[in-house]
């Protein structure tokens, strides 16, 4: 270990800063909000330390730097762009034995200030002792993900109730199972929801009890399209908090491999044709038991839960029997599809409204009319592949015109992504044609030509009946 970390109190204390410039700035910005009392030597000074100083908030010496501030200080910054300079104060910090961070020069430095993970009182700080400051921003950036930032405010919580913890659990193991209780259990929830006084409640009723009640609780997590990188960073946070994990068959491998390695995954995806029903009471059932087992469970879903995904008729069964939820949104397939595929479901010219539908419709159900399919709407229809002759032959009965252009995007935002462009008649043959196959999505609308010109993901295929000379097949990288 070349560095050994600590954790500095500031607070009411003071420390120099050399330099006035806009890395000057954002040290200042660091020392204030830990409540430093900042004096700033510099020659010259920016606007913006120049500001802070007019507001009171700094202390501004202009002018050559004077050794003797650094008499009443406990910590001195170098931020002047001068080396020369910024050696005069390490040395004069030197000689009092005092730390001094000279901005990027691990050489003259005594102390390196680290990427900084604020979740106040709780503070995560990674260095790499000045050798790759770069790096030690990246490893900031993924930490960042991973952690809530409802976590501040239950640390907070913490700290406030502490006595009242060690009061009610003297040994040191049922103390540290409570505090397991509040990490994993509804306080965080609650907290992560902007309810404070409910989150203090229930920790006040849990300290109040013999042992902390099972933390059960259920997350309807939308896992987007397929490409992991579309997922949340609360989606991603949901996976690594899982104890068990409800999966739909649409869920791509790739965002499953992001979960918790000791997670328990089940499978409950649905297949084509298959008993629906059954399975969505399998489902039902599955929540409540791991969750009243006191289980973090997450149920993933292929999109967004609350569209098309049965995610309210699920949240409703949660709430008959009892058991805690929180729904975490995803990126739905019909924003996925019509962006990887160049297809901008909304367009000045061509689109003023967008509908979402399924393909899964009564026979007596009424549809939207539109003269020749030219209304200025953009529709698109989930579960379409399996009933697409019947959904061209109800939409051509509507009034929409046989040479309407349409799109179907199959495993929409995936590597084997590929997008078919034909027109309205031609659509059901060229699907069979081309062989396209769940999960795919159904786009209709004038403006789904425009993805002939936009596209820039994954394989497109054209037809002659939407508008090229002859069939042929264009690869997109």
């Amino acid at each position: 270990m070349n560095h050994f970390p600590l954790f500095a109190d500031l607070k009411d204390r003071t420390v120099v800063v050399v330099g006035a410039g806009l890395v000057a700035e954002r040290k200042i910005a660091l020392l204030r909000a830990a409540g430093a009392r900042v004096i700033v030597s510099a020659r010259a000074c920016h606007p913006q330390v120049l500001a802070r100083a007019q507001a009171g908030e700094i202390e501004l010496r202009l002018g050559e730097f004077d050794p003797a501030l650094l008499d009443e200080a406990w910590l001195a910054v170098a931020a002047t762009s001068d080396r020369a300079q910024n050696r005069r104060v390490a040395d004069a910090a030197a000689a009092r034995r005092l730390f001094c961070n000279v901005v990027d020069d691990p050489e003259l430095s005594s102390v390196q200030v680290p990427a900084i993970v604020d979740r106040a009182p709780l503070t995560i700080a990674i260095s790499s002792g000045g050798a790759a400051p770069v790096i030690a921003r990246r490893l900031r950036e993924r930490i960042e993900s991973l952690f809530d930032p409802a976590l501040g405010a239950l640390a907070a919580l913490a700290r406030r109730k502490r006595p009242a913890i060690r009061q009610a659990r003297p040994q040191l193991r049922p103390r540290r199972d409570f505090y397991d209780w509040l990490l994993d259990g509804p306080v965080l929830g609650a907290l992560r929801r902007g309810r404070a006084d409910e989150a203090e409640s229930l920790l006040d009723q849990a300290l109040a009890a013999a042992n902390p009640p099972p933390a059960g609780r259920v997350l309807l997590v939308g896992a987007g399209p397929g490409d992991p990188g579309l997922l949340t960073l609360r989606g991603l946070r949901a996976l690594n908090e899982a104890d068990v994990i409800l999966a739909d068959r649409l869920v791509s491998p790739a965002v499953l491999a992001l979960a918790r390695r000791d997670a328990l995954v089940i499978d409950v995806g649905k297949t084509p044709g298959g008993p629906h029903e059954s399975t969505q009471a399998r489902i039902h059932a599955l929540m409540v038991s791991h969750a009243r087992q006191g289980r973090c469970v997450v149920r993933l879903k292929g999109g967004d839960p609350m569209v098309f995904g049965r995610g309210g008729e699920e949240l409703q069964h949660l709430k008959r029997h009892g058991i805690a939820y929180e729904v975490v949104p995803g990126i739905t397939a019909a924003l996925a599809c019509g962006a990887y595929a160049g297809i901008p479901l909304t367009h000045r010219d061509h689109a003023q409204s967008l509908i979402l539908a399924t393909a899964h419709r009564q026979a007596d159900a009424a549809g939207p009319q539109g003269p020749d399919g030219a209304d200025g709407r953009t529709r698109v229809y989930y579960m379409g592949v399996e009933r697409l002759p019947a959904l061209s032959a109800r939409l051509l009965a509507e009034g929409h015109a046989a040479d309407l252009p349409c799109a179907l995007v199959e495993n929409g935002s995936r590597p084997e992504q590929r997008a078919l462009h034909a027109t309205l008649g031609s659509l059901a043959e060229q699907a069979r044609r081309h062989a396209i196959h769940s999960p795919a999505l159904v786009i209709v609308g004038e403006v789904t030509a425009l993805g002939m010109d936009l596209a820039w993901f994954g394989e497109t295929l054209r037809t002659a009946s939407a508008g090229d000379p002859a069939m042929h097949r264009q690869a997109v990288a």
